[in-house]
């Protein structure tokens, strides 16, 4: 989830990512074109391949872009919950509210998810950007595992779960919240799952 400009002050590079993005979300990859990336930003062929080889290229920048502003609000939002709570499972507690809330306040809900996209067109892309998108979803895993497994050494859970599945879990709920939010047109769908998890979570390592 990338912030975009007001105005066309950012640097053309930054517009080409922040047009495709916008398009990717509204109709898919393979629907966004070229042409209708360099008419919204108001350049010549020539300068959208002055900035990416190909289409190929973007999607690569575009995933790339999308994982780490989506790694730096996780952080942001751990770096703040941790400064609240030191205890591991009321610190991630306070972690999930705060990303519910997060969520509350985007306009209009969660405008997509980059990586869901790709994955319902995963045959128009190489290698790399599939190895791309799976690597993204293996670091945040492991993200909210180490979280998972700081509370577990302190709070042993009360059920027998994996908790590679329960790490999994967020980002499960996450594209299934945005889904569930678009369909009913109820921004708030979102930031509910969220605090869902966050009561499953609680009820898993204290049994209330």
């Amino acid at each position: 989830m990338t912030e975009t400009t007001s105005r066309k002050t950012a640097p053309i590079r930054v517009q080409l990512l922040e047009a495709a993005e916008a398009a990717v979300l509204a109709k898919g990859f393979n629907a966004t074109s070229i042409d209708e990336l360099i008419m919204a930003v108001g350049i010549s062929k020539s300068g959208f391949f002055y900035h990416f080889k190909d289409k190929a290229a973007l999607a690569r920048a575009l995933l790339e872009r999308y994982v780490e502003a989506e790694n730096v609000l996780f952080d942001e939002v751990s770096r703040r919950a941790t400064e609240l709570s030191e205890d591991p499972l009321h610190g991630f507690l306070v972690e999930l509210k705060m990303l519910a809330e997060v969520m509350q306040d985007i306009p209009n809900g969660h405008p997509g998810c980059i990586i869901a996209s790709y994955c319902y067109q995963d045959r128009l892309f190489d290698d790399d950007v599939r190895q791309l998108t799976a690597n993204a979803l293996l670091g945040w895993r492991h993200r909210f595992k180490a979280r998972l497994e700081r509370i577990a050494a302190v709070y042993p859970p009360r059920i027998d779960v994996d908790l590679d599945d329960l790490a999994d879990m967020i980002s499960a709920l996450a594209d299934g919240g945005i889904i569930l939010s678009k369909v009913m047109r109820n921004p708030d769908l979102l930031p509910r799952q969220i605090m869902l998890y966050r009561a499953f979570v609680r009820a898993v390592f204290l049994g209330n």
